[in-house]
This record gives C-alpha cells, sequence and structure tokens, in this order.
C-alpha cells in the first residue's frame, strides 16, 4: 500500500461520530423564569465594584499627580533655583570683593576671589537657566543681572585691574570706588529682584502643594470609606441572592451523592442554581453512559492515532525518495536544455532560443524548488549535534554565501554584539542566510540596508531583523510563513515560496518561535527568539548598549 493510500483509507475507517442531543428540560421546570440568573447577579456586582474602582483610581490618580506635580514644582524647579541664585549673588560678590582688594594692596594673590567668582557664576547661571523655563519674569531679571554683572567687569572691574597690573601701585580712588559702587549696586539690585521673584513663586507653589495635598486626604478618605460601603453591600446581596441557595442546593446534591438517590432536591435561587437542581437527576443517569461512550471513544482515537503516526511516517518517506528519484531525469533535462542553448543559440529562429530559454529556466526553477523541498523535509527529522555558537559568526556565515548578492545590491548590513546560543550551526545559518536574501531581494528604490539586533528577553533571546524594502502588508502576517505561499508573481521576484516556511519550522524546532512586526513602518522587521543559554544571566552577552 503506497502512503497516500494509506493515509486514505485512515479516513475511511474513521467512525462517523453521532451529534450529540440536548436532553429535554426537566418537567418540573417552570416555563417562565422570573429570577435573575446567578451570571446577572455576578455582572451587576462585579460592574458596579469595576465602575466604582476606575472612577476612584481616576479621581485618585488626578488628585497624585496634581500632588506630584505641585511638589516637583517646589522641589525639583524653584528650591534649586533659589539655590542657585544664591551662589551666583555669593560670586559676584567674590568678584567685586577681589577687584576692590586687588586695588587696594595690588597683591595677585588678592585677585582670587575675582577668578573664582567668574568661574561660580558661569556654573551657576548655567544651573539656573534650565529651571526658569516657566518664569519668565525671573528669566528676564536673570538677564538683566547677567548684562549688568558684565557692564561692571567691562566699565569698572576690569579697567581697575588693568591699572594695577600696569603700575603696579593700589589705585584706589574716591571717583573709582564711588564708580564701581554704583554699577555693582545695579547688580545687586536686579539679583535682589530674581531671589524676590523666586520667594514669591514658591510662596504660590507652597500653598498649592498645601491645597492638593489636602484634597489627596480628602479624596482618599471619600474613596476608602465608599468602597467600604459598597463592598458591604455587595456582600449583603451577593449572600442572599447566591451564596445561600448555593449552599443549600450543595447540601441536597451531598445527600443524592451519599446515595440517597429518592430525595429531591429542592430548587430555589438564581435561574442557573434553580436548573442546577432539576438537572441533577439527568446528570446521575447520564453519568454512566456518557463514561462508556467516552471510553469507547479514546480506544478508537488511539488507533486513529497510531495510523495517522504510521501514515505520516510513510508520506515523509515517499516525499524524501520522490524528491531524490526526480532529481536525475530533472537534471538530464537541465544539462541537454542548456547543451541546446549554448550549441545552437543564434542558429534557431528568434522564438525557438526563446522555448529553449523557457526550458533552462523551468528546470532550473524545478531543481530549486526540490532542493528546497528536501531541505525543508530534514528539518526536525536530520538530528545534528546542536552546540553552543556565536551568532555574530553564524551572520558572518550568512553573509559569506551572499557575498556575490550583497556587493550586486550595494546593500549595507548593521549588526549589533549577537548572543551565543545552543543550537544547529547550517539550522541557524539558514535562518539568517534567509532573512538576509529577502532583505536583499524584496529592496526598495535605495540601496538596501539591514540593521541585526539581538536583547534578552527573559529566559529567551529576541532578534530583530530590519530593511529598508518595499515591507509587507500586516495582513499577510501570517500566510508569509505558509508555505509556497508567494504575494508576489515568479517574473516580478523570484523564489520558490519555502525560505520563510522553512525559518519558522527552523525556529520552532530550536524552541523559539518567529513573528512579522506589524507595527514597524519603513521597509520589513522579522522577529524570533531563541532560548537562552542555561544559567546565563541578563548581563551575560548583553546587547542592548
Amino acid at each position: 500500500m503506497s502512503p497516500v493510500d494509506s493515509a486514505v483509507g485512515v479516513v475511511e475507517r474513521a467512525p462517523e461520530v453521532e451529534e450529540e442531543r440536548p436532553a429535554p428540560p426537566p418537567a418540573n421546570r417552570p416555563a417562565q423564569r422570573t429570577r435573575w440568573p446567578l451570571r446577572r447577579i455576578i455582572n451587576v456586582s462585579v460592574g458596579a465594584l469595576a465602575l466604582f474602582c476606575l472612577a476612584a483610581i481616576a479621581i485618585g490618580t488626578f488628585a497624585l499627580a496634581d500632588l506630584a506635580d505641585a511638589r516637583a514644582r517646589v522641589v525639583e524647579r524653584i528650591d534649586p533655583a533659589q539655590q542657585e541664585a544664591q551662589r551666583l549673588e555669593a560670586a559676584l560678590v567674590n568678584q567685586e570683593t577681589g577687584v576692590r582688594g586687588y586695588s587696594l594692596g595690588a597683591e595677585r594673590d588678592l585677585l582670587e576671589p575675582y577668578t573664582l567668582g567668574l568661574a561660580a557664576e558661569r556654573d551657576a547661571v548655567e544651573r539656573l537657566e534650565p529651571t526658569l523655563g516657566e518664569f519668565p519674569a525671573a528669566a528676564r531679571t536673570l538677564r538683566e543681572a547677567i548684562d549688568r554683572a558684565d557692564n561692571w567687569r567691562v566699565s569698572y572691574a576690569e579697567p581697575a585691574i588693568a591699572v594695577v597690573d600696569t603700575t603696579g601701585e593700589p589705585t584706589v580712588t574716591t571717583t573709582s570706588v564711588d564708580s564701581g559702587r554704583i554699577y555693582f549696586d545695579a547688580v545687586r539690585s536686579s539679583v535682589a529682584q530674581l531671589q524676590a521673584h523666586l520667594t514669591g513663586a514658591r510662596a504660590a507653589a507652597t500653598a498649592a502643594l498645601q491645597t492638593s495635598a489636602t484634597t489627596l486626604n480628602v479624596v482618599c478618605v471619600v474613596i476608602a470609606a465608599a468602597f467600604a460601603l459598597i463592598v458591604v453591600a455587595l456582600a449583603v446581596g451577593l449572600r442572599r441572592a447566591a451564596i445561600r441557595p448555593v449552599a443549600r442546593l450543595a447540601e441536597e446534591v451531598r445527600t443524592v451523592a451519599g446515595g440517597d438517590f429518592s430525595h429531591r432536591v429542592e430548587q430555589s435561587g438564581p435561574t442557573e442554581v434553580h436548573d442546577l437542581g432539576a438537572d441533577v437527576n439527568l446528570m446521575r443517569e447520564r453519568i454512566l453512559h456518557e463514561l462508556s461512550a467516552v471510553r469507547t471513544a479514546h480506544a478508537e482515537l488511539d488507533a486513529q492515532t497510531q495510523d495517522l503516526e504510521r501514515s505520516n511516517a510513510e508520506l515523509e518517506q515517499f516525499a524524501y525518495v520522490a524528491s531524490h528519484d526526480l532529481q536525475e531525469p530533472l537534471r538530464k533535462v537541465a544539462s541537454f536544455c542548456q547543451l541546446l542553448q549554448r550549441r545552437y543559440s543564434g542558429q534557431l529562429d528568434e522564438r525557438a532560443d526563446k522555448y529553449i530559454e523557457f526550458a533552462v529556466d523551468g528546470a532550473k526553477r524545478m531543481q530549486d524548488l526540490i532542493n528546497d523541498l528536501l531541505a525543508f523535509s530534514r528539518v526536525g527529522r536530520v538530528v545534528r549535534e546542536s552546540a553552543e555558537v556565536s551568532c555574530s559568526a553564524v551572520l558572518e556565515q550568512a553573509k559569506a554565501n551572499l557575498a556575490t548578492a550583497i556587493e550586486q545590491s550595494g546593500a549595507t548590513i548593521e549588526a549589533a554584539e549577537l548572543p551565543t546560543v545552543r543550537a544547529e550551526v547550517p539550522l541557524l545559518t539558514a535562518v539568517f542566510q534567509n532573512l538576509v536574501s529577502n532583505a536583499l531581494k524584496f529592496r526598495g528604490e535605495g540601496a538596501p540596508h539591514i540593521v541585526v539586533d539581538a536583547h534578552r528577553d527573559g529566559e529567551f533571546w529576541g532578534f530583530s531583523f530590519t530593511d529598508n524594502g518595499i515591507g509587507i502588508e500586516a495582513d499577510y502576517a501570517e500566510r508569509i510563513f505558509v508555505i509556497f505561499q508567494r504575494l508576489h508573481g515568479k517574473g516580478d521576484y523570484p523564489g520558490t515560496g519555502i525560505g520563510l516556511a522553512m525559518c519558522r519550522k527552523i525556529i520552532e524546532y530550536h524552541g523559539g518561535r518567529i513573528w512579522l512586526d506589524t507595527e514597524h513602518d519603513g521597509g520589513a522587521r522579522f522577529r524570533f527568539t531563541l532560548p537562552a543559554l542555561a544559567g546565563s544571566t541578563d548581563e551575560e552577552n548583553d546587547t542592548d548598549g
């Protein structure tokens, strides 16, 4: 018997399954029900509690966010701004002290406060400016203070220092002192105004923070009280409407289960509990019958499973042998067609040359298809020894196999540091090679650019292959992994339609999964996972950096 006949025989021997007819309703069921079903009782109760929880979460989140924003305004923006404003004032005072001391003493060491003050001023301004984005008045005052400080340095400080540097003698005069004081008093005034702006802003923000804290406390108390009332109400209602009837039914059922099969189960409570009491007797009578039917079905299913396993094994062997037997005549057809093409090219008319070309191309495509089918059938059937392999080395081997196509297309492949996994090297190389080949084949107008990345995801490594090609629509995310499924004609893009199906089979054989990232735009992105090495940690072979 051939493998195909064997598979057909299995299907023919499958017994017909009679459609199970529902049992008639018990005679003591009421024709009309005025009770609420247990499902509705629970849904209404849970729905009311869920609505309250959602409302409470929304209100609490809003109040908490308002409190966090008010606190961040005070702690993260205003307080640092006040500290930097004080540093700025101290830096300016140090500069004025250094210039005055140098003018009085004419010693270079006395100028050090001025030099340190300049650096401190620049640092304070750099730290202060980003914190004043929401305080435009303070920002304008800061700019005014900086301008006045620059004016003081240009108009007084630097000329005074230059005079002492030139003469080497103290140069303090009443006129110069008064002039310097006038310039620096303007600086002090701007800094004082800046601090006044910040003090006012802090007072307002502190008041808002206190208000937000009070609001949050009130909201929490109200939510807690309302939640307690709702829980108590739901508990009492559910106990009265559902729990008590169910408890009574459980006692009745235990009486029947104890052997008193003549005991009549009382019917009360929600619709489901009421009907369940009426169905207990029918259930008891059907249990033995159903158990016998299930045992018979299991026996038949086991027999069918064994037949199908044997049929599948025979079909695999048939496909393998048939593919090998097809290789020889196909190789002869391809060889002689190529001989005809080389020997008689140009000697026949144009149509004959085209026919020969069609024959050669068809033979080559048939050879590719048979080879791909053989490779697909070997995955998981021809087991090789797995080993720890660097995915970076696998990618390099795939690039070497596709070196000609990469060079012709002008493609660039960008890869992060890839991890080490346990796999069969030829199979994993085939996955990398197929994904890179797809990116080269389905490229856009520009040169292909492929990005290979990996990251740790729990017990697995997650890989991604991203290209800038024509992309794949989300509707075809599953179809592309089915064998022989093509989205384009053979004339547009060559291939057998087996590559991605083989990738899925190899990845699943290694314990992972592969899929198309439908959220990615501007090309295609394939993702797949592989188990991480036993005992490895998230820090080992980390590729996030």
